[in-house]
């Protein structure tokens, strides 16, 4: 009888997803308010033969932290309950029926994803797949809403974390449901009389305040390389939404210019657009950067929860002289940063 109740109790406990910690001393105690006999029937040593079983069967695992129970024989204070592991509920003939398109074996060996759910999600790709060769390339958020009855279904780990991997367990590719990622619209200038195709020479900008300080210098005929197109990256955002460049703008060769802060976070950006486009000819705006540099004694703290990735780093120092790598290095070293918005029209006269 107590050990049938010491498992119904573990029963109880068991998530199919994750593991759950218990105490012994709460668990017994529970079983002595259920049990009348208890003392009389040497409950205790019951007690502890039935979590002795239910280890050797891998249903409770022991934390082996030196806390203990203070019985003898003595127990673990606490033990983390193993996931439940549900028997398989989907037909297996059916299973058969769409084995053409989809490997099970992941299904196989996690049966706790066996749900009615996932099993609707999965017919309603095999009847897409069916008729795949027909349907145009739309959106991930289109293709999600019309599959699973969410835009966020793959995107949105904390609305939907079963989504996030739900393709990689079927083995379907983004590829194969006719969808992709669009890129974001950013915030740009034209200079004023020039046309889309005239552009030649693009600057992108971390922030704000300089993109409309950069717009204005252009106005005055002051900005260096003379850009026909200023683009405002929005911080990290930039890489996100570059790819949209490229549905605005005509395929051709163009300079491009990057400037963000003198920190770690504005170094990664930029090396990161360098990688992920490497057929663009993407380079730090250097003579920006070099004004930047003229106003150390505007430094200040680098932004807390900054990665701070010495591989970027090295990259960006390698693109300025011997003297200026020793100034970027102090700074970095002191954990200070040039922010971008040292370049206002004042500062900017300086050097005209």
């Amino acid at each position: 009888m107590i050990e049938t109740r010491v498992r119904g109790f573990i029963a109880d406990i068991q998530h199919p997803k994750q593991k759950k910690k218990i105490n012994v001393n709460d668990l017994e105690l529970q079983l002595r308010k259920l049990t009348e006999d208890y003392f009389e029937m040497d409950g205790y040593t019951l007690f502890y033969n039935a979590m002795e079983a239910l280890q050797a069967e891998g249903m409770v695992i022991p934390i082996l932290n030196n806390q203990y129970n203070g019985r003898t024989p003595t127990l673990p204070l606490y033990f983390w309950v193993d996931r439940k592991i549900e028997q398989s509920t989907w037909d297996r003939l059916e299973m058969m029926k769409l084995a053409d398109q989809f490997d099970f074996s992941y299904y196989e060996r996690h049966p706790e994803w066996q749900t009615e759910q996932e099993w609707l999600r999965i017919k309603n790709v095999y009847t897409f797949l069916q008729t795949s060769d027909e349907r145009e390339m739309v959106s991930v958020e289109e293709r999600c809403l019309e599959l699973f009855g969410h835009e966020k279904f793959l995107l949105d780990s904390k609305m939907f974390p079963e989504g996030l991997a739900f393709l990689s367990r079927i083995g379907v590719t983004e590829e194969q449901l006719k969808m992709e990622h669009y890129g974001e619209p950013f915030v740009f200038w034209l200079k004023q009389g020039k046309e889309i195709a005239d552009i030649q020479r693009v600057l992108i900008v971390e922030n704000l305040s300089f993109f409309h300080t950069a717009i204005k210098l252009v106005e005055l005929d002051m900005l260096d390389y003379e850009p026909e197109l200023i683009i405002y990256g929005e911080g990290a955002k930039i890489e996100r939404s570059f790819s949209f460049f490229f549905n605005m703008f005509p395929p051709k060769s163009y300079l491009i210019y990057y400037c963000g802060d003198l920190d770690a976070s504005g170094y990664g950006i930029l090396i990161r657009l360098i990688e992920k486009y490497p057929d663009c000819c993407i380079q730090p705006a250097l003579k920006i950067y070099r004004k930047m540099l003229d106003c150390l004694d505007r430094q200040n703290d680098q932004k807390a929860g900054q990665t701070e990735n010495p591989s970027y780093r090295d990259h960006f120092f390698r693109w300025f002289t011997e003297e200026e790598q020793e100034l970027l290095n102090q700074l970095w070293q002191n954990n200070k940063r040039i922010p971008q918005e040292v370049l206002t029209i004042e500062t900017w006269r300086r050097w005209m």
